[in-house]
């Protein structure tokens, strides 16, 4: 894990790195901008959509990634109300726009078309990114621990001040330890490893297997799940909920496939 001391995240290599330096320079351009008010009404909790008895889909607006370029072509409102209209328990939208595409338009089209709530996918690399996905109208952030290393506490705090919920995602022991001790109660796995792009989805499997949960602990599964099975092998591990990208986002038809998905133990 990071220690969090390198703020110009010169310490991060590869296409990670460049995200969070180039994240760290668009924050630059705009902090001096003030932000507008929130226009989107209160918070709407992913915990509490994600305590349902079965594992809860959360689907994802994608337009590319750094792994696969250019994914889909998709209008945000239409898709977010599709997945809403599946079964979908949240909705993740991308607003990172060099390498994923997104944008704040996508974020306020999605919230505005559904009732769940709605989670900023983004590399948060500075607290005015927090203030500002309040202001676009997001329910939750998600704060990475890859990239954060020592400075969550900070994140964590600027989110519960904004009443905005966090997911705080790891990928290794370690770093599933600090945020645990740093107190986040909704926490992300997820299975691809930041620094070289390659998808395990025994990763999440693994770090579960032997953990202590806190009463009141959400877990969420992250990258690479396609198939049903899949999503009840989470269930019998005691994970909450899951974030489904690609597989439905590139999907020719997303409907069906997010049905079956939602429905997993159907299947």
């Amino acid at each position: 894990m990071s220690d969090g001391q390198d703020l110009t995240f010169t310490h991060l290599p590869g296409v990670l790195g460049e995200i969070c330096r180039r994240r760290l320079a668009d924050v630059a351009k705009l902090r001096s901008r003030p932000l507008p008010e929130r226009h989107a009404g209160p918070v709407r909790s992913l915990r509490t959509t994600l305590a349902g008895p079965r594992v809860g889909v959360i689907a994802e607006i994608k337009r590319a990634s750094p792994s696969q370029g250019r994914i889909a072509d998709l209008d945000a409102a239409a898709t977010a109300e599709l997945y809403q209209r599946c079964g979908a328990r949240g909705i993740s939208v991308l607003t990172e726009p060099h390498w994923f595409q997104g944008s704040e338009a996508d974020l306020r089209s999605a919230r505005g078309q559904v009732a769940l709530p709605v989670l900023r996918k983004d590399f948060l690399v500075d607290l005015y990114q927090v203030a500002e996905a309040w202001s676009w109208g997001a329910d939750v952030v998600l704060l990475i621990v890859t990239v954060l290393g020592r400075r969550l506490p900070q994140f964590l705090e600027a989110a519960r001040k904004r009443g905005l919920e966090a997911l705080v995602e790891v990928h290794t022991a370690s770093e599933l330890r600090w945020a645990l001790e740093c107190g986040a109660d909704l926490i992300g796995i997820n299975n691809r490893d930041l620094h070289t792009l390659k998808v395990d989805t025994q990763v999440t499997l693994e770090l579960v297997a032997h953990l202590d949960r806190p009463k009141g602990l959400v877990l969420v599964a992250e990258s690479g799940y396609s198939q049903p099975q899949e999503i009840r092998q989470l269930e019998a591990a005691g994970i909450h909920g899951v974030l489904i990208g690609t597989s439905v986002a590139g999907d020719a038809d997303p409907e069906r496939t997010l049905r079956r998905l939602v429905r997993y133990w159907e299947s």
